[in-house]
């Protein structure tokens, strides 16, 4: 790395050490002398993408849990308002940040031959983004189609160190076949490269952590590190000093923040890896070490190192897959012991849909950790929150009909401007989800688009669209 006082710093500046490669994020530094942050502070030739996805659906897409509002509000347009039992409450302050996109399909993930039906667990994670029907097959022929993740990274990907980082939460090892004839890559993997290659998610927030800071080097350099008790942050001391002298006041702030979150979250992932190798009763004694039994630990590092992997422009597209179909993982801090696939099954009995909804409540609260943390990032002149765009939803819609009609969908943050927020939309009766992602995939960068999936056409997605108009209810 070469520093000269004075001088344009670039955005591609690494610091490095043994085993160790660390990206910085955005400082005055880099801008060019003589130009405003209005100028050259202005990522708005890129919109970042994250692609969040829940499985087995949502309680407000049940007819019952849909007339409670549990998840699409009663007003759409701007003057809508959660009910207390809403599952979008716990967000309810990011509501300028929000667009509700309610009453959309995803049926490509139905059934369309007869030896297809009872296999919605199987296709709805390749589904969500994709909005494509996959080929039933266990041998090598998979094929689906290109999830919007990878169009996007595609096009705005190239440049940078990992064109797309895919991540999740659960156990998605299961090898071979799954049920209904379908091939276990259909279950387990939401990017798509291509029709026929799927790529894999990274489960374990140390490998995370060593794909953002650990490439440059030799793998028996970073396990060198790790054998001893210094961070990684030590291992570029030096780089950092010689760096921090040639910054203002306010970018040695910005680094020191930036370089005591690193330290941090390395910490954090070392504690978990202690824990879980300490030989004490673990409650999910099949995960690996580095996997954190506490959902919210593990939500809360994932979410960190996504921040940072965002931050410092290591990639602007990501997808994250929180859950798997059919697990019977328990969230007694909803409310309900019951496990989230069993709950799912809720038998359109009011009392039990109210505990599905309250393990969904739980789980996409989580959520508001990460908009929290990208809303108080700054990149240039806005906050990372203002140059993302966030998808979140899920292909199947009500789990105990294991239908994908009425699914959940929200898009956040302003992407750049492209998304008012604010918002809430219903769609008509029959829409594609792909409408949907067809008008936010234009608005992002991708104005040549104009089919995706099983799309018909463009669901826009600002106020006085084709959805109702302010204060009116929704059908």
């Amino acid at each position: 790395m070469n520093i000269i006082t004075g001088a344009h710093l670039s955005r591609r500046t690494l610091l490095r050490g043994a085993g160790a490669s660390v990206a910085l994020p955005f400082l005055d530094a880099m801008v060019p002398a003589g130009r405003a942050w209005a100028d050259s502070g202005k990522t708005a030739d890129f919109t970042r993408l994250v692609c969040i996805e829940e499985s087995m659906g949502v309680a407000g897409s049940s007819d019952w849990g849909d007339a409670q509002h549990l998840f699409a509000p009663a007003l759409t347009g701007r003057g809508f308002e959660f009910v207390a039992d809403s599952q979008l409450k716990p967000l309810e302050r990011f509501r300028e940040y929000m667009t509700i996109v309610s009453n959309t399909d995803c049926r490509s993930a139905e059934a369309h031959r007869a030896e297809e039906i009872g296999g919605d667990h199987d296709r709805t994670t390749a589904v969500f983004l994709t909005q494509a029907h996959p080929r039933q097959t266990q041998g090598s022929d998979i094929f689906i189609g290109v999830s919007m993740d990878q169009l996007h990274a595609q096009r705005y990907g190239q440049e940078t160190a990992l064109p797309s980082l895919e991540l999740c939460i659960e156990g998605i090892d299961r090898g071979g076949g799954c049920a209904y004839n379908y091939h276990c890559a259909y279950t387990t993997s939401l990017a798509w490269a291509s029709p026929s290659h799927p790529l894999p998610a990274i489960r374990e927030p140390r490998v995370v952590f060593e794909r953002l800071f650990g490439a440059g080097d030799s793998a028996a350099d970073r396990a060198a590190r790790r054998r001893t008790d210094r961070s990684m942050i030590d291992w570029i001391a030096t780089e950092v000093t010689r760096l921090r002298k040639t910054l203002g006041a306010a970018d040695q702030v910005a680094l020191d923040e930036y370089v005591d979150h690193i330290r941090e979250i390395e910490r954090r992932i070392q504690l978990v890896e202690a824990r879980n190798d300490s030989g004490e009763e673990r409650a999910m004694p099949d995960a690996p070490s580095g996997v954190p039994d506490s959902f919210v630990e593990h939500m809360q590092l994932m979410f960190d190192l996504q921040l940072l992997a965002l931050q410092t422009d290591l990639t602007r597209v990501i997808s994250f897959k929180t859950g798997f179909d059919q697990s019977n993982r328990t969230f007694p801090d909803s409310g309900t012991t019951k496990s989230v696939h069993g709950a799912s099954h809720h038998g359109n009995v009011p009392e039990d849909i109210m505990d599905f909804n309250r393990i969904n409540t739980y789980r996409l609260g989580q959520l508001a950790y990460f908009l929290e943390k990208m809303r108080g990032t700054m990149d240039g002149d806005a906050s990372l929150l203002d140059k993302t765009a966030i998808v979140w939803g899920s292909a199947m819609a009500d789990g105990n009909l294991h239908n994908h009609r009425r699914a959940p969908l929200v898009l956040l943050g302003r992407a750049n401007g492209a998304l008012e927020g604010g918002l809430h939309l219903r769609a008509p009766e029959g829409t594609p989800m792909a409408n949907a992602f067809v008008s936010l995939m234009q608005k992002i960068g991708h104005p040549e688009m104009t089919s995706f999936g099983d799309s018909d056409g463009v669901f826009p997605l600002e106020a006085g669209g084709a959805a109702a108009t302010d204060g009116s209810v929704a059908a």
